[in-house]
């Protein structure tokens, strides 16, 4: 051992060896869990449950019919805006 390295530093360095291997092995163990699981069954799609569950159609389409003013100032506004063009 080095005369100028501390007993602190020798301790700093043993825990950061002793979690760094911690991590790697629990790594290695997760992804060998996550491994073993995918390919004895096909996972299907991704659910986030934290989102909602989204519907399969949009909304129904919604139409108001027009009296025959609004539809001559709708055609003037068309052609006020056509004009500008």
């Amino acid at each position: 051992m080095p005369e100028h390295v501390s007993i602190l530093q020798w301790v700093g360095v043993a825990v950061l060896a002793s979690a760094a291997a911690v991590c790697v092995t629990g790594l290695a163990r997760v992804l060998r869990r996550g491994r073993g699981e995918d390919t004895a069954r096909d996972p299907g799609p991704t659910v986030l449950p934290a989102l909602p569950r989204q519907r399969q159609a949009g909304p129904d389409l919604e139409s108001v019919e027009l009296t025959p003013a609004e539809r001559a100032a709708f055609a003037g506004l068309v052609r006020q805006f056509a004009d500008g063009h």
